[in-house]
């Protein structure tokens, strides 16, 4: 059981580096747009990636909390999971400090409802130069992609001690 747990948890790991991993290389294609490209752009992502980062990023974070219950802490797969868990709540924090801010800005005129409305009202940025944004926004997403590569790598280690 521990080890189809530890799997799940790897799968969950990869779901969250997948879709950072997925914006970081978006990156030097999206520099080249203009301002109305850009924002048309944006908002592609919202739907799908709101529904993976709910699936991957809580889903192995709270499955990784259990996997730490679950380890002793006197093995090298306690440490692994906990630096694996660790990355993952930077590569969280950071979304919601640095990402989702902006996230909230660009979605201020857009019609939403229910729970998205609540979601992208939270911690909105103030209107800044769209570029400026831009680079926040993206820079956030090579980060995080960083945090979740090392997450994984982290969780993989935990699985073949």
């Amino acid at each position: 059981m521990y080890l189809a747990l530890s799997v799940l948890g790897l799968l969950l790991v990869a779901v969250t580096m997948g879709l950072s991993l997925a914006h970081a290389l978006e990156f030097p294609g999206k520099l080249r747009l203009d301002e109305p490209t850009y924002r048309a752009v944006q908002a592609i992502y919202y739907p799908g990636f709101t529904i993976g980062g709910l699936v991957g990023e809580f889903g192995s974070m709270l499955l990784l909390a259990v996997l730490l219950f679950l380890t002793p802490t006197n093995t090298d797969r306690f440490w692994w999971t906990a630096a694996a868990l660790a990355l993952l709540i930077v590569g969280h924090a950071t979304y919601w400090f640095v990402t989702h801010p902006v996230n909230s800005a660009w979605l201020r005129d857009t019609q939403l409802s229910g729970a998205s409305q609540f979601f992208f009202g939270l911690f909105s940025a103030p209107d800044a130069d769209w570029r400026h944004m831009r680079n926040v926004w993206e820079w956030s997403h090579v980060g995080r992609a960083g945090l979740a590569t090392l997450g994984f790598l982290s969780m993989t280690m935990a699985i073949t001690r």
